[in-house]
């Protein structure tokens, strides 16, 4: 669930550090910093370094421009020019777990800047939740070569929005030894408290609020970016005012998505994804497991729970033979892929164990989820992977604020289901037609006036260029446009068309 990648060599890799909080707590004070503290403050500013002379601090509109268009030609023809210059700032603070413990998260605030009409004066601020990633090491302060921070800063610090973006406890230097993965509470906490710690830079840092919040999200950032408009509007209401919410590509059904990859339709990378989610849940919640090994066969099981998030790629965890790419569920398990396309997913050295997979399905069959599609939710799973994915499931609740879905009805790593559910259940439930928008960027245009005819037009042209890549590189062009289709074909576009909805909704 990563976005496009993109290598600039625009930042050195930000090897940052920050103190530590509060001394030892007495039997009776507790020194512990509450939530939202930011520990340094101003926050650490990540120099730009240059071919020659001394490092910048500012990221210059022509110099970002070029640089992107040398990496990835055409992509400012999506994100618009660079206007305005960007700071980086980069941040500590601290939040809770998934079990509410205290534990600190590191995050980027990118501030724009300059003479342009669009850089100056107060501005929007986008409180933006980052994808998947399987390394620990993730920065968004990080603008050399993290492809997700470089996105948001040209497509929203470049142009005129303040950007907040968490790293998420259990990544960077957080003390967190796990990372609390799709807990829809406990991430929307963290984002929360991202963002309460940015405020109280943005005096010492030159960011001028317009009190305008706009929140977003791509792949398991779309649930963390939706779970916390939800925390906003119900828990936090009294705090914060959310002007919109673009969720893109995300996960929100999760009881749907669970139920569908056991049910035989794994999704791309859950091999990877299961035992994130596995142990994000065991640890917030307990009673997933006695030992790993009831889920896992014997050569994952060990290490399995430490292993993610950790110093390896997604590639390496694969070569090494930490985790198979492909293969979730044994070759003989029934009942098989439910369709062709599903059918590397069964196979030698699978990853979770028949013996589990026939306990959720059991569980599955005797007490269904998503039977109503105006009340998903209204069941009763005994099975404790079938409970959580209940619990952190989003169609319990309605947005007050104008919503944008996007995604693409192609991606085999989050099913574009997940969308239509999860839009199907908010207007079952009440929400206006105009206040919900979703996009299927992989469509043709309605009509001359389609809004999306610009992005649905260059999707497609991306996506075409794939195949013809791959065919002149005598490449399976099917299996060359799965591998790049969520993680770098679809996020330029639903993340232009997010912030023109944005733009919109401000502009009123």
């Amino acid at each position: 669930m990563r976005q496009t990648h993109i290598a600039l060599g625009l930042l050195s890799a930000a090897v940052l550090t920050a103190c530590g909080g509060g001394g030892s707590a007495g039997p009776v004070i507790d020194n512990t910093p509450a939530r939202g503290t930011l520990v340094a403050n101003p926050p650490v500013l990540v120099p730009i370094p240059q071919a020659s002379g001394p490092a910048l601090t500012k990221l210059d509109p022509v110099v970002f421009k070029a640089s992107l268009d040398a990496a990835k030609p055409g992509l400012t023809q999506i994100t618009g020019a660079p206007k305005c210059e960007i700071s980086t700032y980069y941040m500590k603070y601290t939040t809770v777990g998934g079990a509410n413990e205290a534990t600190d998260a590191t995050g980027a605030i990118m501030v724009p800047s300059g003479s342009d009409p669009a850089c100056t004066g107060p501005r929007p601020v986008i409180l933006y939740a980052h994808g998947t990633t399987v390394e620990k090491s993730f920065n968004m302060a990080n603008l050399r070569d993290n492809s997700e921070a470089i996105l948001m800063a040209a497509m929203y610090a470049a142009q005129g929005f303040i950007v907040v973006a968490p790293n998420y406890a259990g990544y960077d230097t957080s003390a967190l030894t796990y990372h609390p993965y799709l807990n829809a509470e406990q991430q929307a906490n963290d984002m929360v408290d991202s963002l309460r710690a940015a405020r109280k830079a943005f005096a010492t840092i030159g960011a001028q609020d317009s009190g305008k919040l706009v929140i977003s999200g791509y792949s398991q950032g779309g649930h963390v970016a939706m779970a916390t408009q939800r925390a906003m509007q119900t828990t936090y209401a009294s705090e914060f005012k959310v002007s919109a919410l673009a969720g893109m590509s995300g996960p929100y059904a999760m009881s749907l998505l669970g139920d569908a990859t056991f049910a035989g339709s794994p999704n791309a990378g859950g091999t990877v994804f299961i035992p994130l989610i596995t142990t994000s849940w065991q640890k917030s919640y307990g009673g997933l497991y006695s030992s790993p090994n009831e889920i896992y066969e014997d050569k994952y099981a060990t290490g399995i729970e430490t292993l993610l998030p950790g110093a390896l790629t997604f590639n390496d965890l694969f070569t090494t033979g930490k985790l198979p790419a492909y293969a979730m569920f044994a070759k003989d398990s029934l009942p098989g892929p439910s369709s062709p396309a599903f059918a590397a997913f069964f196979g030698d050295g699978n990853l979770v164990k028949t013996s589990y997979r026939n306990t959720y399905l059991a569980d599955a069959q005797k007490n269904p989820c998503n039977v109503n599609p105006a009340d998903p939710l209204n069941c009763t799973p005994a099975n404790p992977f079938r409970k959580a994915g209940v619990k952190n499931d989003l169609r319990n609740y309605v947005p007050n604020v104008p919503v944008f879905l996007c995604g693409g009805n192609g991606d085999p790593t989050v099913f574009f289901a997940s969308t239509q559910a999860t839009a199907g259940f908010f207007q079952a439930k009440g929400l206006p037609a105009a206040a919900l928008t979703v996009l299927d960027v992989d469509s043709s245009p309605t009509s001359a006036a389609d809004p999306f005819a610009a992005a649905k037009v260059g999707f497609a042209q991306s996506k075409q260029a794939a195949i013809n890549a791959a065919i002149a590189a005598k490449v399976d062009p099917t299996t060359a446009v799965a591998s790049q289709y969520h993680g770098t074909l679809v996020p330029p576009f639903c993340n232009a068309a997010s912030r023109a909805f944005f733009q919109q909704v401000l502009a009123k």
